[in-house]
C-alpha cells in the first residue's frame, strides 16, 4: 500500500532531510517512528528531494510503501505521536501505486528569508543583513536566471557527474515588514543553487556587486557565488508541484519581524 505524506519542519537541528549515518535527519527521524508503528523494518520511505543541513521545509513531500491496516488519519496521528515537536506530518492520504514523491514531482519552490533588522526570536529562520539593501536591484539580478541556465557556478555538485542546467520558473523579491522574502521556483536545484543564487542577488542589493558580474556567473565559472553562499537558517522548501497542482500566488512569511 502507497501513502503520500506531507510534511513540515524545523531544520536547525538535523542535517538535511536524506538518512546519513552517523548524523541526525528528518528522514531517520521519521523511518524511527515507522519503526515503532508498524513493528518492521519491511516499509520504504522517498522525499522528493533532499534539503541541506539547517533548511526548513513548508510542505516536504515523501511517500510511503508498507503494509498496514491503519487508516491514513490514524496512520499521522500515530507517526505525530512519536516524532519530536520540530517535524510534523500535515497530512497522510492513500495514493496510486505508481506515484514517486521526487520522480513525478514537475516543480519545486523555495522561499528564503531575509530581515533586515536584528531579531530576538527569528534567528533560526532568517538571515540578518545589517547593511542597506536595494530590492530593486535584487529583482532586476533575479530576473537574469530565469529559463534555462547553466548553474555550474552556483552549486557544489559535481559536473562530471550530472547536468549543471536548471529551469527557473519564478524568481520573486516581496518586502514585508522588516523582511525580504524571495521565492526560487523551478524544475529542480542542484545542491545549494538557491542559497548561491541568493547570496549573489543580496550582494548585489548591498551595491558590492553589478548585474552584469551576476550575469557574468552563468558564461563563466567563477568562485564568487560559493563564497556569497547565503547561510541556511533562512531557507524553506515551500512546496512541491505535481501534475494538476495550483500554483502558489501570494508569497507568506514564516515569522514577523
Amino acid at each position: 500500500m502507497r501513502f503520500k505524506l506531507t510534511l513540515e519542519y524545523e531544520g536547525t537541528r538535523y542535517s538535511g532531510w536524506q538518512s546519513q549515518k552517523n548524523a541526525r535527519t528528518v528522514q531517520g527521524d521519521i523511518i524511527g517512528a515507522l519503526r515503532e508503528i508498524l513493528g518492521t523494518d519491511n516499509f520504504e520511505l522517498y522525499g522528493s528531494g533532499r534539503t541541506d543541513a539547517g533548511v526548513h521545509a513548508l510542505a516536504q513531500v515523501a511517500h510511503l510503501e508498507a503494509q498496514t491496516m491503519l487508516a491514513p488519519h490514524i496512520l499521522r496521528m500515530k507517526i505525530n505521536d512519536n516524532l519530536p515537536a520540530d517535524i510534523n506530518i500535515l497530512e497522510v492520504e492513500k495514493i496510486h501505486k505508481a506515484f514517486h514523491a521526487r520522480y513525478d514531482a514537475v516543480s519545486r519552490s523555495y522561499l528564503y528569508q531575509i530581515s533586515r533588522r536584528r531579531a530576538a526570536f527569528a534567528k533560526r529562520y532568517v538571515w540578518w543583513i545589517k547593511d542597506a539593501l536595494n530590492a530593486d536591484l535584487m529583482r532586476d539580478t533575479g530576473a537574469l536566471f530565469l529559463g534555462m541556465k547553466d548553474f555550474r557556478s552556483f552549486t557544489a555538485d559535481d559536473p562530471d557527474e550530472k547536468s549543471m542546467k536548471a529551469l527557473l520558473e519564478e524568481i520573486r523579491v516581496e518586502e514585508a515588514g522588516n523582511l525580504i522574502l524571495i521565492r526560487v521556483r523551478g524544475s529542480h536545484f542542484l545542491w545549494n543553487m538557491v542559497r548561491r543564487i541568493v547570496g549573489v542577488m543580496a550582494e548585489v542589493g548591498r551595491g558590492k556587486l553589478t548585474t552584469a558580474e551576476a550575469r557574468s556567473f552563468l558564461y563563466e565559472h567563477s568562485d564568487i557565488p560559493a563564497k556569497l553562499t547565503a547561510p541556511p537558517s533562512g531557507l524553506f522548501l515551500e512546496r512541491v508541484y505535481y501534475r494538476g497542482d495550483e500554483i502558489l500566488s501570494d508569497m507568506q512569511s514564516t515569522i514577523r519581524v
